[in-house]
């Protein structure tokens, strides 16, 4: 009996290191940060190619005029569209300056391209310089 309880601690201890070797970079889960830029006078971004990640947060820059920013998707990477949940709500979050925000990974996981807009379709915002913005990606 005791021998089947050192097993089982070993087998519990062994999980919890993977886990928590799997959290970090170049050690199991692989993450990788994409940029796109949202040009001086523009409210879209150029497009990204996912290629087998999923977006997880959105890095803002320092500076920033929008409040939302708000997504076009597309299988392709020719053919875009605006990204609405199934309620045809626009998928969007609201953001600020250097700030990092959690995005709902089951929402870009169907998607290999992607464009970052500042405001919404119907209210697109206008930014004053260019715009970095960071994608936190895992790999699907």
């Amino acid at each position: 009996m005791q021998e089947i309880k050192s097993m089982c601690r070993l087998l519990l201890l062994s999980l919890l290191a993977w886990s928590l070797f799997a959290q970090t970079p170049g050690y199991g889960v692989r993450t990788r940060v994409f940029t796109v830029t949202i040009a001086n006078g523009a409210s879209l971004s150029g497009a990204v190619d996912l290629a087998g990640y999923r977006v997880m947060a959105v890095q803002m820059p320092a500076a920033l005029t929008g409040t939302s920013v708000t997504f076009q998707t597309s299988f392709d990477g020719t053919t875009y569209g605006n990204l609405y949940d199934t309620t045809g709500t626009e998928e969007s979050a609201v953001v600020a300056a250097s700030r990092v925000v959690w995005l709902e990974p089951a929402t870009f996981v169907t998607f290999e391209y992607i464009k970052v807009r500042s405001g919404t379709a119907g209210t697109p915002t206008t930014e004053l310089g260019d715009r970095i913005i960071k994608l936190l990606c895992r790999a699907l």
